[in-house]
């Protein structure tokens, strides 16, 4: 795919033709991109018992052969070409200037909130627990460590009384009047 996440865009047509934004997200299965702050719709959130209702603005994708990228010499539209560095590795190249087309970046998603009086409230959405231990985010640790309990969080709850019940499950006992006709 020519186009990647991180990359400077421009629309060249729909509604939002001549914004610019930076690409978040490349569908390939669909050939379409989700562009900041381009093509944005509004969803009304029905509240539950635990949150209020609210509405949400977010992005949404764009067929790809509506965005072209943008010549990061000349600053113009352009297409996109590839050809092999000295090194032998293949480059994506503006086809207008030439110019390398480097490695972007894509910003943390900012959600924005709209609430009943009407102002917006813009939250940024971590994917890191806060309660989670240090090891939680290696990939290969097991997911009660990255749940935040197990072993170390059991040892230091030691000072629970343990209660000496009985939590066997009692004997079944067959019943004499129980007639083996079936329906009965």
């Amino acid at each position: 795919m020519k186009i990647r996440a991180g990359d400077s865009v421009v629309i060249t047509t729909g509604k939002d033709k001549g914004k610019t934004g930076k690409v978040l997200r490349v569908l390939e299965a669909k050939n379409r991109v989700v562009v900041t702050d381009v093509a944005i719709r509004t969803r009304h959130v029905k509240g539950g018992p635990n949150r209020p209702g609210e509405i949400v603005k977010y992005e949404a994708s764009i067929a790809l052969s509506n965005v072209m990228i943008i010549d990061p010499k000349t600053k113009k539209r352009s297409r996109v070409g590839f050809k092999k560095n000295e090194k032998g590795h293949k480059i994506r190249i503006a086809k207008i200037s030439g110019e390398e087309i480097k490695k972007g970046t894509v910003a943390a998603k900012k959600e924005t909130a709209a609430k009943d009086d009407g102002t917006k409230v813009k939250t940024v959405k971590s994917t890191a627990k806060k309660d989670a231990p240090a090891d939680a985010n290696d990939p290969k640790s097991p997911f009660w460590k990255k749940m935040g309990f197990g072993a170390e969080d059991l040892a230091g709850g030691a000072d629970v009384e343990a209660k000496n019940e009985d939590h066997s499950v009692p004997e079944q006992t067959s019943s004499v009047n129980r007639s083996s006709q079936r329906g009965a």
